[in-house]
């Protein structure tokens, strides 16, 4: 090939590759991909939400699994009870995957930046963990108000008629300090769950594109497989880990505390009331929930990634 048609052949690629960002430009796409990601995800997902946050407060009464909670939900409820907590879960999801993935994709540039591209390689595991467990406790921040306010409506389907009744009157009557009661167990629960989801996540990917998909070549469809898959298995993973703190954070909120008593003292409580079998109530409904709006999650925001435009993060995976 003469010089010339090199020449040509390289101002072509160039026009045609897409435009890698950098700073506010990127990770604002990063949040804004994370943001529908997790909204559409965990909305779609809340009538399973419904029925695992019954099965974990109720189990007396919601004692015949997933399908039979479908179904006395909407025997006594009827099926519209199936959405209850919609409006909280879409708007705090929203908020929390914006900071979630757009949180994870800058702190770990950030790690990068700190210890070097070749030592950040070399210990991926620990930026991945690290990355995540900053990204989620910025997150928390956002989604705990939001988080609170469904567990109520759920908890108590009278309680208030949506969104902003039910945020309205727990402010009025708790005062804003109950938004964060369960902030302790959110934390307990989210960081685990997303440090978990992360690092399984991009070991899983990373093993399949090492052995079984050219990274470089792969179709759109491909990828967005292997997004799933990897979702899949990362969506296990971190449901297990963090079903403990799920069932008391399901709890802690479900009743405001007696006057006097500590986020702490409360949390022992709980904990001594459950039990190891009562702390993994719900787990079934839980997998099955995690490991879909997981593996749809990271499927959504690598698709979004690429249709936006949202490239220039380094990759560290081998």
């Amino acid at each position: 090939m003469s010089a010339a048609l090199k020449d040509a052949k390289q101002q072509v690629d160039a026009a045609v590759a897409p435009k890698k960002l950098s700073g506010v430009d990127l990770y604002s796409r990063f949040a804004f991909a994370g943001a529908v990601c997790c909204s559409v995800t965990h909305g779609c997902l809340t009538p399973v939400d419904v029925v695992k946050t019954r099965i974990q407060l109720d189990p007396a009464t919601y004692n015949r699994g997933m399908i039979g909670g479908f179904r006395q939900v909407i025997a006594s409820e009827g099926a519209g009870a199936l959405l209850t907590g919609a409006g909280p879960t879409f708007a705090g999801y929203f908020l929390q995957g914006a900071f979630k993935f757009g949180g994870y994709e800058f702190f770990k540039q950030q790690s990068i930046s700190l210890f070097g591209y070749e030592n950040a390689k070399n210990n991926r595991t620990a930026v991945y963990l690290a990355s995540s467990a900053c990204a989620e406790f910025f997150a928390d921040i956002a989604l705990c108000p939001l988080e609170a306010t469904r567990i109520r409506l759920v908890s108590e389907p009278t309680f208030a008629n949506g969104l902003i009744g039910g945020f309205t009157k727990i402010a009025k009557t708790e005062g804003f300090g109950a938004f964060y009661s369960g902030f302790g167990p959110i934390l307990f629960k989210q960081v685990p769950y997303t440090m978990a989801k992360f690092v399984v996540y991009e070991k899983v990917a990373e093993s399949i594109y090492q052995n079984y998909v050219d990274k470089a070549t792969a179709s759109n469809g491909m990828n967005t497989a292997v997004n799933l898959g990897s979702g899949l298995i990362a969506g296990f993973a971190a449901a297990i880990v963090s079903q403990p703190a799920d069932t008391m954070l399901s709890k802690i909120n479900k009743t405001k505390g007696l006057p006097g008593e500590g986020t702490t003292s409360r949390l022992i409580k709980i904990a001594k009331e459950l039990g190891l079998k009562g702390s993994f109530g719900g787990l079934g409904a839980r997998l099955v929930m995690v490991g879909t709006l997981t593996a749809g999650q990271f499927a959504i925001y690598g698709d979004i990634k690429r249709v936006i435009g949202a490239v220039g993060g380094v990759e560290i995976a081998k």
